[in-house]
């Protein structure tokens, strides 16, 4: 198995927030994190291997791999040969509208799906298909919408849940008040102490929920947000040195590992990549 591992970022220039990468995986894993996106995935080569959920997977050649939004994952290559991949990433406020409409109500919005790891020739083609559009750019607007509405007409299909709209249960409301806080404050120098004061909880009763719900400490889940957010704005186009400020990196070279921890490059080549 070859060592080399090569990843390639493009962004849609017809359907915001809409991202595909390609990647071939030698001796590279990924850290534990999670995207703020839907993550539509398909092996297409050697077997991928990961943790989410509580549970590893192994994913052949062919198979679909789903991420719902927030699901702490990671991944490497498995078995003989190196592992190619392609990824769909969109974002919910792109799909939400799709899976309400798909589901027929409004709550439909906040679909997510229970399977990870999908045997299903009719998803593995509508993923191929848009990744098409995007990797090319070709066709139209309206083409690329259409290619991904049937990505997330079939995903509906084969079965999910939807999250109720108003949280109630006390443990997981107060964890959302966290969550806020945190997402509210990415660009401030946060402690523990002003996380479990925003969720009303003990220091060390918010640090054992924390972890049992979102599958990562706080801090984890601080900087896992910075690196998203700073993806953000490397996709508008904002300079490394300032987003690495924003964000709270010592340097860059600190935002540089951080950043490739998760994506599989440094920040400057993720915004090459997405700028062509």
């Amino acid at each position: 198995m070859s060592n080399a591992s090569r990843f390639k970022f493009f962004k849609s220039h017809h359907v915001p927030t809409l991202t595909v990468l390609k990647a071939a995986i030698g001796d590279f894993s990924y850290a534990p994190h999670a995207h703020e996106e839907y993550a539509f995935g398909v092996t297409l080569a050697g077997r991928q291997d990961f943790f989410s959920g509580g549970q590893f997977h192994r994913s052949p050649p062919g198979n679909v791999i789903l991420f719902n939004p927030e699901e702490v994952h990671d991944g490497h290559s498995g078995g003989e040969r190196a592992l190619d991949y392609l990824m769909v990433y969109a974002h919910p406020e792109q799909v939400k509208p799709l899976f309400a409409d798909v589901l027929g109500h409004e709550r439909g919005a906040d679909f997510r799906s229970r399977q990870t790891l999908i045997q299903d020739a009719p998803l593995r083609q509508a993923i191929l298909e848009l990744t098409r559009l995007v990797t090319s750019q070709a066709g139209s607007c309206i083409d690329q919408e259409n290619a991904l509405y049937r990505v997330v007409e079939r995903t509906a299909q084969l079965g999910g849940h939807v999250q109720p709209s108003q949280v109630t249960h006390r443990p997981e409301a107060l964890l959302d008040l966290a969550r806020e806080y945190i997402h509210a404050h990415l660009e401030a120098d946060m402690s523990l102490d002003d996380i479990s004061q925003a969720a009303h909880l003990s220091k060390y009763h918010f640090l054992r929920l924390f972890r049992q719900h979102f599958g990562m400490t706080p801090h984890q889940y601080v900087m896992n947000g910075r690196v998203n957010a700073a993806r953000a704005a490397l996709d508008q186009g904002t300079p490394l040195t300032e987003v690495a400020l924003r964000f709270g990196f010592a340097d860059l070279s600190h935002f540089n590992r951080r950043f490739k921890r998760i994506y599989g490059m440094t920040p400057h080549q993720y915004q090459r990549d997405i700028a062509r």
